[in-house]
């Protein structure tokens, strides 16, 4: 089929790039060329024309072209792209990220779960090492301590033997397997609620580790980090902000500045400052978590310890439930670790995109690039707008949207990422835009602005300079994830997939193969039975009516039929009847019996035979 040759063209040119690149010593992944491809398709100045078949020169150009900008390594340009690559295919959020660490927990522990589940003791030796694996996994679904350490073992088996005693073991092969799963699972819970009990208690608790304490050290310890990063990306992006503006205002300057590649480097900082806001948000919603979680562990094991107050015997039914929270919160304490690690991973991994900054732009140069150009902070810009705002009346067709006048005003989704609609197409800047001045909602997408003369221009043709916007993308296509202009490029299929389909910077065309089915007869059925097609048949019954007007219905009444009335059926009895078929009749004769005497001869020597007829006569028949 077309769609599967086209697909096996495009894999050919990745393949052939990625061969050419690693000839010259570059590493690149399949994502980042496959992302490279379709950049260089898609820039204007390329002249490639995605509605038309590519000749082979066409496609010798194009790899060609691929491979001199991937190996271009000082350009900002592809830092941002390979900068996108990553975040895109490493970057999870929350949920996603403790979505996939249960299910890689649940994939170490499931050869265990299989073999309890499935083991079918009959000597007391099977049952011993039944109860071991069992405290195994006690052990390694808390993650509380080496499996190794004798005392951590020991302070294991005697947490299982007090909810679990190994005479319960023959209750627990009987039951089938998913109960059998679930009810380790329980005491899995159980038995950490009352280590970390005992922990608290100073009875025990070894191989844990205080976490709220390590997540009130290391949570501000990460957050400073992030913080670090962008105030370095903001100053950075303040800088070649100011150095663009000047560039447009004097000729002199833009010649001179011309050959530094400052617009690649501001979308590059832009890009890692969006990722690094990210992260920050998580890191702020991590820190509100444990602050929450700090406060529910301590007054849960308060009440923990008024409920048992060094007694001999507790209920179950007011113990087991703490236990079990105590436990849930622990693992939320662990979460929060492996997610604080994760971020902190993410943020010094996303360093390395910055490096060619420092390349083409030193701080020697940087600043003598800078003098006699005046700086402005993006909050120093916000602050000289906010007294500016479109007057409505000069608008009849637009519709703008201010804070007192719109509910949920905050939560409208701004479109370009929060920066200038107006300034992207036309000076290839990104500048915040300010949702005071006002905001214009066009073909139900939401537009902010940096000035008020922006907005004025921008209103009085909005999709030419949408139009502007998505060129200024084609020319520059970081802009497309930085931007978010993924629905202007839907027409783009992506060439291979590598991650899962809810990711943004390479989102395919979702298709599938569906099918419906409904009932044969989903209404009750409606068919007028008294219905006729036939002209004739309708004359016929209209005769028939007319007739009957002319009929007339007689009725007498007699005082024996004086209310009530007599029936009568009348029904024919049934007759005995018989048919006579041919008669079989038959007549006989005397049969002869005829016998002769004297055959043998006697004393005399002539012989004398006498015949005597015996046959009676016919009539006495």
């Amino acid at each position: 089929t077309l769609p599967t040759q086209m697909s096996l063209f495009i894999k050919t040119i990745i393949r052939e790039v990625g061969e050419k690149c690693a000839a010259k010593g570059q590493s690149v992944s399949e994502t980042l060329v496959a992302f490279m491809v379709k950049a260089v398709v898609l820039d204007p100045r390329n002249e490639f024309n995605v509605d038309q078949i590519l000749t082979k020169r066409d496609v010798q150009n194009l790899i060609q072209l691929c491979v001199t900008r991937l190996l271009d390594t000082t350009n900002p340009s592809l830092s941002t792209i390979k900068m996108q690559v990553y975040f895109d295919m490493n970057y999870a959020n929350r949920a996603e990220l403790l979505r996939e660490q249960r299910r890689v927990l649940e994939g170490r522990l499931a050869p265990l779960v299989r073999d309890i589940t499935d083991s079918r003791p009959r000597v007391q030796d099977e049952m011993m090492k039944l109860y071991q694996m069992i405290v195994s996994y006690m052990l390694l679904s808390s993650g509380l301590g080496s499996p190794t350490d004798i005392e951590v073992v020991r302070e294991v088996t005697a947490a299982l033997q007090s909810v679990f005693p190994q005479t319960a073991l023959g209750a627990f092969i009987s039951l089938s397997k998913k109960e059998k799963e679930q009810q380790l699972k329980n005491l899995a819970m159980l038995v950490t609620g009352i280590r970390l009990f005992n922990r608290d208690c100073g009875k025990g608790g070894k191989g844990i580790d205080d976490l709220p304490a390590i997540l009130n050290e290391v949570l501000p310890s990460t957050t400073r980090t992030i913080e670090d990063s962008l105030n370095t990306c903001h100053v950075l992006a303040h800088c070649y902000t100011a150095l663009l503006e000047s560039m447009h205002e004097d000729q002199h300057r833009h010649r001179q500045l011309s050959s530094f590649k400052l617009k690649e480097a501001l979308f590059n900082v832009r890009q890692y400052e969006a990722f690094l806001c990210i992260l920050m948000s998580d890191a702020i919603t991590g820190a509100q978590e444990v602050e929450k979680m700090n406060v529910q562990f301590a007054t849960t094991m308060e009440q923990l310890k008024n409920t048992i107050q060094n007694k001999v015997s507790v209920d179950t039914k007011e113990v087991f439930p703490l236990f079990v929270a105590i436990c849930n919160m622990w693992t939320g304490f662990q979460n929060e670790i492996l997610l604080l690690s994760f971020l902190s991973n993410m943020t010094n991994n996303l360093q390395q995109f910055l490096e060619a900054q420092s390349q083409l732009f030193p701080e020697e140069v940087l600043t003598s690039l800078l003098e006699g150009v005046t700086v402005k902070t993006d909050e120093e810009r916000i602050r000289e707008t906010m007294e500016t705002r479109v007057n409505v009346s000069d608008f009849e067709n637009q519709e703008w949207l201010f804070p007192e006048t719109t509910a949920d005003f905050d939560q409208l989704l701004i479109q370009y990422h929060g920066f200038c609609a107006y300034s992207i197409g036309v000076k290839g800047l990104t500048l915040p835009g300010n949702p005071a001045i006002g905001i214009l909602r066009h073909k139900d997408r939401c537009y902010i602005f940096s000035s008020k003369e922006s907005a004025y221009i921008f209103a009085q043709d909005p999709d030419k300079f949408i139009q502007l916007n998505v060129e200024k993308a084609k020319e520059h296509v970081e802009l497309i994830h930085l931007l978010e202009l993924h629905h202007h490029f839907e027409y783009l299929a992506p060439y291979t997939q590598a991650r899962s389909a809810d990711k943004s910077l390479m989102k395919p065309t979702t298709k599938r193969d569906s099918s419906t089915q409904t009932d044969t007869h989903i209404l009750p059925p409606s068919i007028v039975k008294s219905y006729e097609w036939n002209e004739w048949e309708l004359r016929r019954k209209a005769i028939k009516l007319a007739n009957l007007r002319r009929k007339l219905t007689h009725a007498m009444q007699t005082d024996l039929s004086h209310l009530r009335r007599e029936n009568s059926t009348q029904v024919y009895l049934p007759k005995d009847v018989s048919t006579q078929t041919k008669h079989e009749n038959s007549s006989n004769v005397p049969r002869p019996q005829v016998f002769l005497a004297g055959l043998r001869g006697g004393s005399s020597a002539a012989t004398r035979m006498v015949k005597v007829d015996l046959t009676r006569p016919i009539d006495e028949t």
